[in-house]
Formats: structure tokens, C-alpha cells, sequence
């Protein structure tokens, strides 16, 4: 039997004898294992500190993350070494199943684990990871050769270009690549440019610019890599940019509308700003419309081409203070000195009330019940909110009053009985009302 075995190994390659491919072999199994051991103290070491570097340029933390960069570094030094075997010495074919065979494993298992890692279909990642170790095992039984023949057949001709299996293949399989590659650029290049010194709307300005550049640049090399000439393109990038420019106006506008409302500053992230019936602070600037954020949790997309054409109120344009006037009233008979200060120290006890300018209090009118005050003071932070700080001013200039003994006067109502029927009691009716000096009187007959 074990003469048999030779005698098999001697016909795999001719003039080679049998115990030396046999040697070969044990070599190539002795080799992969160091090629494993050492992915393996390399992730031990290496891994922990590539999980602290992604997570400081991409911004993203999580023990799954971590683990799957730990096995991608174990699979990557995997299959580095073995390739560097492999090419470091003429092996024979027992050798060469070896080391095929762990590097088509090792790199399947990588693209599978760096497809799932941005974020993709977990499907796809299986895909991609069963093509790339099938292209690379199918050299142990003649190269990819015989199967790329095999399905160039299965197709059709347009034009001068054969619409085959084998180039839908090849086109999905580096679509799907360099899109998992360029994602995860994006995310280290948004996240340094966020963690930079620029200013909110720089930062998304830059953000969109880099999305657009990588995209873009993976779009021309993913072209460059299926063997698609860009002159080709010419005549169907003009007809597309013709149906883009109908078709897709308003998107485009708006597209254009939010680079712009970026360059020039006018809107940032965190602004507080009304337009029409929406108030609220901007938490993104979208490439179709500016998400507005509500104090009640409501989040309002506004195009961005309205920002452009419609009036904008920003209270954070140039300056973040802004003032705020409450109304308040009290009675005639009040020491109105006492009044004011006792307003202007419930502006000083709410600590969001900036001490300069200073908060003041104005007597406005003489009302019909009441002599009207207009507390005003200034903040610095409207985007978290208006009307609670509102509530605190009012909540503080009543627990004042009330310890002052001011009152705060409502309307009066005197009714007036002209006369009774015989036997002193009736049902009373009102017949007319009328208000004199602030007194709301009632007529009964």
C-alpha cells in the first residue's frame, strides 16, 4: 500500500521522487503551522493595539469589532507568511495543496470578517469569502483557468464586449470589495475630521467631500480593475447627466443648496433656528434636507433649497445670546421699587441668565387689572430650550412675591341685584355684562 502511495506521488511530478514531495509536504504542514502560531501571538499583541487605533480614528467601539480585528490580524499574517513560503522555494504539488489551501481559507475568512465588519450583510460576506477561496483553491486543480472558460460561454455580445458570467461575477465580487474598503475609509476619515479643529460646518463640509472623493475614486478603479475603458462612457455619461439634470433637479438642487448653506456658514450644526412653524436646534445637514430637532423629540427634514429661498430665523448666527422678555403684572397698590428689584433678583437666582447685559425690568403699561412689567434678559444657550426657562423665571418671581406679600391681580366681577319678586328668593339669570375700570360687573333683573 505504502508502495502504491509513492508511486502516486511520483506521477504527480514526473522525475521527482516520491519521498522527496513526501518531505515537501511535511515541511509545507511544519511551515503553516508556524505561519498560524505566529498570526496568532501577533493578534495576541498586535490586535489589542490595532483595536485601540481604529477606535481612536474611526470612533467606533465594541467588543464584536475588537474580536473580529484580532481574527483578521491572525489571517492576514496567516496568509502573508504562507504566500512568502510559497514563493521562496520551487515546492512540488503536495507542498503546494498545502499552502493553497490555508491561503485560500486565511483569505476568505478576511474578506468575510471585513465585510460584516462595515456594517454590510452578513450574506454578502459569506459570498464574497466562498469566491475569493475558491478562486484560490481552484489552482490545485489547474488554476481558474478551466472555470472562468466555463462560464465566459454562458453570455451574450454587446457591442464589442461579451456580457459574460464570469464578468457579472467579476464585477459584483470588486464592486463588493472596494465598496467594504471605501466604507471603512469613510468612517476613519469622518471620524479624524470630526475630532479636528475646524468649526460644525466645516467639519460636514469636509465629511461630504471626503464621502464624495473615496466613492468617486472607487468608482474609477473599480472600472480601471473589470477592463472598462472610460472614453466608452463618454456618449452614456452625456445622456445620463441629460436625465440626472430633468429628472433629478430638485435633488440636485438641494444637493447643491446644502454644499452652499456649508461654505458660506449661514446654518451649522447646533444653530437654533425657525423657519415657518418649525423651531428648533439643526442636528445634520443632510444631502437633501436639514434636520431640525424639536424640545418635544420631534425631528422636522427640511430641504435644504427652502433654507435658501425662504426667510430664516438663526438665533445663533453670529451671536448665541439672545434675550428673553416675560411679562409679568402686579397690583396698583404695590411698592413698584420693590417690584423691580424683586424681578431682577429672580433673573439673578436662575443660573442660566447671562450677568452680562444685565437683566432689567421695564414698566410698560397701566393695564385694565394691573401695571405690566417686561422682565429681559439674555442667554447663551436657547438650544436647550426656551420655555423651561421661562418657567424658572416666573417659578422664582412668584416664590419672591409671595414672600413680599405682592399680588399678582386677576379680573374682579361685582354683581348687582335691582330688585326681587314678592317672597325674597328666585332663579337669576344674567341678562348683560359690562366691565368699568378693570371691575366686571353683572346686571340681574
Amino acid at each position: 500500500m505504502i508502495d502504491k502511495a509513492y508511486k502516486y506521488l511520483e506521477s504527480l511530478a514526473p522525475g521527482t521522487p516520491a519521498n522527496v514531495q513526501y518531505i515537501e509536504g511535511i515541511i509545507a504542514i511544519g511551515l503553516v503551522a508556524i505561519a498560524l502560531t505566529a498570526g496568532w501571538y501577533l493578534s495576541k499583541y498586535i490586535g489589542p493595539k490595532l483595536r485601540h487605533l481604529w477606535e481612536a480614528r474611526a470612533g467606533y467601539e465594541s467588543e464584536l469589532a475588537g474580536r473580529r480585528i484580532r481574527d483578521m490580524t491572525r489571517r492576514a499574517a496567516t496568509f502573508i507568511l504562507c504566500g512568502i513560503f510559497l514563493a521562496a522555494y520551487p515546492w512540488h504539488n503536495i507542498a503546494q495543496v498545502v499552502f493553497s489551501l490555508t491561503i485560500a481559507i486565511t483569505v476568505g475568512l478576511f474578506a468575510n470578517d471585513l465585510i460584516r465588519g462595515v456594517r454590510m450583510p452578513d450574506w454578502i460576506g459569506t459570498i464574497v469569502g466562498l469566491a475569493l477561496f475558491i478562486t484560490i483553491g481552484s489552482g490545485l486543480v489547474g488554476g481558474i483557468a478551466p472555470i472562468a472558460e466555463a462560464m465566459e460561454r454562458v453570455g451574450f455580445d454587446l457591442g464589442s464586449r461579451r456580457i459574460s458570467l464570469w464578468w457579472i461575477v467579476t464585477v459584483a465580487m470588486t464592486a463588493v470589495i472596494l465598496l467594504a474598503v471605501a466604507r471603512a475609509l469613510m468612517k476613519i476619515v469622518s471620524h479624524i475630521i470630526g475630532n479636528s479643529q475646524l468649526d460644525g460646518a466645516q467639519r460636514v463640509l469636509g465629511q461630504k467631500l471626503a464621502t464624495v472623493a473615496i466613492l468617486a475614486g472607487a468608482f474609477v478603479l473599480g472600472l480601471d480593475i473589470v477592463g472598462i475603458d472610460l472614453t466608452a462612457l463618454a456618449v452614456f455619461s452625456g445622456a445620463f447627466g441629460l436625465a440626472i439634470g430633468f429628472g433629478m433637479q430638485k435633488t440636485i438642487g438641494n444637493l447643491i443648496a446644502g454644499i452652499i448653506l456649508l461654505m458660506d456658514r449661514s446654518i451649522k450644526p447646533g444653530d437654533v433656528i425657525a423657519v415657518g412653524d418649525s423651531f428648533g436646534w439643526v442636528n445634520k445637514i443632510g444631502v437633501r434636507a436639514v434636520s431640525v430637532l424639536t424640545r418635544e423629540g420631534k425631528e422636522h427634514l427640511i430641504p435644504n433649497e427652502d433654507l435658501m429661498t425662504r426667510e430664516v430665523e438663526n438665533w445663533s448666527y453670529s451671536n448665541p445670546n439672545i434675550r428673553i422678555g416675560i411679562p409679568v403684572g402686579v397690583s396698583y397698590n404695590t411698592d413698584m421699587d420693590l417690584a423691580m428689584d424683586l424681578m431682577k433678583q429672580a433673573c439673578v437666582d436662575v443660573p442660566r441668565v447671562l450677568n452680562h447685559p444685565k437683566p432689567v425690568a421695564w414698566m410698560l403699561e397701566f393695564g385694565d387689572n394691573s401695571v405690566n412689567f417686561e422682565i429681559r434678559c439674555w442667554i447663551k444657550d436657547p438650544q436647550s430650550g426656551v420655555g423651561n426657562f421661562k418657567s424658572a423665571i416666573l417659578k422664582r418671581v412668584w416664590d419672591l412675591f409671595k414672600e413680599h406679600e405682592i399680588e399678582i391681580p386677576f379680573p374682579q366681577r361685582d354683581i348687582h341685584i335691582k330688585s326681587l319678586p314678592e317672597g325674597g328668593t328666585v332663579k337669576l339669570e344674567a341678562s348683560s355684562k359690562h366691565v368699568v375700570h378693570g371691575t366686571e360687573s353683572t346686571n340681574i333683573d
